[in-house]
């Protein structure tokens, strides 16, 4: 859109009712008790659940509308060509009361030819686990698709899966292709690619919330799975107060997570990329530094800064706020794969 200055984006509420969700998103947002809610889409340019703006002249409008309206200036030159105009990524809060089901995500290619959409990898940044919860990543066995479609068929398939119990500040990378699970009793910030293809290999024989038997995609997911057992599963990185630490260097994302006790500057206009920040603890003041412009952004909730203004200042309104970025890092070189980019040029 000529003429107009782009500013910190926020956003309204978008809750997802699942069968395994609770009542902690809501509490924590401060918003009405809703039960069984597993997922706030916090930044989601995905046409079935798209973010509204909830600040500013942009007010009302879908985040794809906004993005249209300047994709250069709020993606960034070589984000918003290399993905065709579109926002690559989705950011979530996710709450598990109960266990999600066993699952699998396809890959850009499969999930361009069986789907028409963007694959999904995606990392998990566990904010919080009760005593002895645990999130199963990859599988801790060699098999076969034919001994995996056995196992599922008997129902014991979790009994290949590697299980890894959980603690705040956990990252979890899973790859398109990896098996997974988050496990009830875990709260978590989940970045991903802006896709919600799903294939579901196991779900405990469980009814939704229609009552129903919720679909599996068992031949699918054999075809999505990889079933190479890797040496480890967790990420390792390191902390240090008051800078951005990296958790996660990916193709598709980079992650910093960043503990500020004081007034803090990030310049990321070198990475010509939008900046997704998702406010984990202690509200905070996102300002521009060119023109000024504020925004409050509160713990549970997270904003858009546009590549455009991505020279910024954070302060904590109380003793200290942390933080989670998501961007793409365009100095990084094979932030996007060879499959991703030819899915974009041909996706239209």
């Amino acid at each position: 859109m000529d003429g107009v200055q782009l500013y910190p984006l926020l956003f309204e509420p978008n809750l997802h009712r699942i069968v395994w969700g609770g009542d902690r998103l809501t509490r924590w947002k401060g918003l009405p008790q809703q039960d069984h809610i597993g997922e706030s889409w916090e930044v989601s340019a995905v046409e079935s659940s798209a973010s509204v703006v909830a600040n500013g002249i942009f007010a009302g409008r879908t985040l794809p509308e906004v993005v249209e309206s300047d994709p250069e200036g709020i993606l960034g030159k070589v984000v918003a060509r290399k993905n065709g105009g579109h926002m690559p990524l989705l950011v979530k809060f996710i709450d598990a009361r109960n266990d999600l089901s066993i699952q699998v995500h396809p890959d850009d290619e499969m999930a361009q030819r069986e789907h028409g959409k963007l694959g999904k990898s995606e990392m998990w940044y566990v904010l919080d686990a009760e005593p002895g919860a645990c999130i199963y990543s990859g599988f801790k066995k060699s098999l076969t698709p034919d001994e995996y479609k056995q196992m599922v068929q008997d129902g014991t398939v979790v009994d290949a899966l590697a299980r890894h119990e959980a603690h705040a500040g956990d990252v979890f990378y899973i790859p398109a292709g990896r098996v997974h699970a988050i496990c009830g009793g875990i709260m978590l910030a989940e970045i991903q690619q802006s896709s919600d293809v799903t294939y579901r290999i196991f779900d405990y024989n469980r009814p939704g919330l229609d009552g129903k038997p919720r679909e599996l995609h068992t031949a699918l997911a054999a075809k999505a799975l990889n079933y190479k057992v890797e040496r480890k599963y967790r990420t390792d990185y390191a902390v240090r107060n008051d800078r951005a630490n990296l958790i996660m260097e990916s193709r598709f994302f980079s992650a910093r997570v960043t503990e500020i006790g004081r007034e803090f500057h990030r310049n990321l206009v070198k990475y010509d990329s939008f900046i997704i920040t998702m406010c984990l603890k202690g509200d905070c003041v996102i300002r521009v530094r060119e023109t000024g412009d504020e925004v409050t952004l509160r713990e549970g909730y997270s904003c858009l800064i546009p590549a455009a203004v991505a020279d910024y200042y954070i302060r904590p309104l109380g003793e200290s706020s942390k933080v989670l970025d998501a961007f793409i890092d365009n100095q990084g070189g094979g932030i996007i794969s060879t499959v991703h980019r030819w899915f974009h040029r041909n996706r239209y």
